[in-house]
């Protein structure tokens, strides 16, 4: 790839994160992307990408290899005896990437979209789950809770999901829009989320 198509495709990529994260991915066109990226060819979106699910795939892709190579690192610092470690491990380093970003960003309120929408919500699982820094902390979590039911081990993963994704989207748009935030920044949001997170997965399981 030339180094003019590859400024086009970042571009195409920036343009449609952050229209995706503010307006949500189906009310977003490639045109509207095109625009936005400097394109006037209304084509560009689908000659870079194809379709709109490749071009989401590239925009989660774009994020997840920084957030590898971040969690990667923390694992390999050890030190990991404990349930909180683990958590931590699972939560720092896509606050840590977000913090790297610097601002304006968009990727927490980008995912959060993506999640809704069903199609796309399996791409984005399906790239979340390729990470080996992923299942090593997950397997790291687990052995801190033997007793833990599977289903209930899935039914608390699903939540986590949840409580991490909408979180960090939340404090994402707070500060895009310029509002008051509980927390002075991504490490201190981390360290909440973590807390957070300990809890739920200590709580007492009802039969």
């Amino acid at each position: 790839m030339t180094d003019r198509a590859q400024a086009t495709r970042e571009r195409l990529l920036v343009a449609a994160e952050r229209l995706y994260a503010e307006h949500g991915v189906p009310a977003v066109s490639n045109r509207q992307i095109g625009e936005a990226a400097g394109q006037g060819n209304n084509t560009a979106v689908g000659y870079h990408f194809g379709t709109r699910t490749e071009l989401v795939r590239a925009i989660v892709r774009k994020h997840t290899g920084p957030i590898e190579r971040l969690r990667g690192r923390r694992l390999d610092e050890g030190g990991h005896a404990g349930l909180r470690d683990w958590l931590g491990c699972l939560v720092h380093p896509t606050t840590e990437h977000l913090a790297e970003l610097g601002a304006p960003t968009w990727f927490a309120r980008f995912a959060a979209q993506v999640m809704t929408e069903p199609s796309l919500r399996t791409v984005a699982i399906e790239e979340t789950l390729t990470s080996p820094s992923l299942a090593r902390t997950l397997a790291g979590l687990y052995r801190c809770l033997p007793g833990l039911p599977a289903e209930v081990r899935a039914e608390r993963n699903d939540i986590t999901r949840l409580v991490l994704m909408n979180a960090m989207a939340e404090r994402e748009r707070a500060l895009a829009d310029g509002v008051g935030t509980p927390r002075a920044g991504w490490r201190d949001t981390a360290t909440a989320l973590t807390d957070v997170l300990a809890g739920l997965w200590l709580a007492p399981v009802t039969k």
